[in-house]
């Protein structure tokens, strides 16, 4: 039988949708008032203690 074909072009370390999400949320929360919700561990205490 033939084998698979490799990718051509692995996807890039970080670039996962979610990684750049929790990238964009911690930017974010960095200069905003507003706070973007990052990880479930991130986002519990911090953000209790903000409200």
């Amino acid at each position: 039988m033939g084998k698979p074909k490799k990718r051509t072009s692995p996807r890039a370390t970080g670039a996962r949708r979610s990684h750049l999400v929790v990238k964009l949320a911690r930017a974010v929360n960095k200069k905003s008032p507003v706070k973007a919700y990052t990880t479930r561990r991130e986002s519990g205490k911090k953000l209790a203690a903000v409200k």
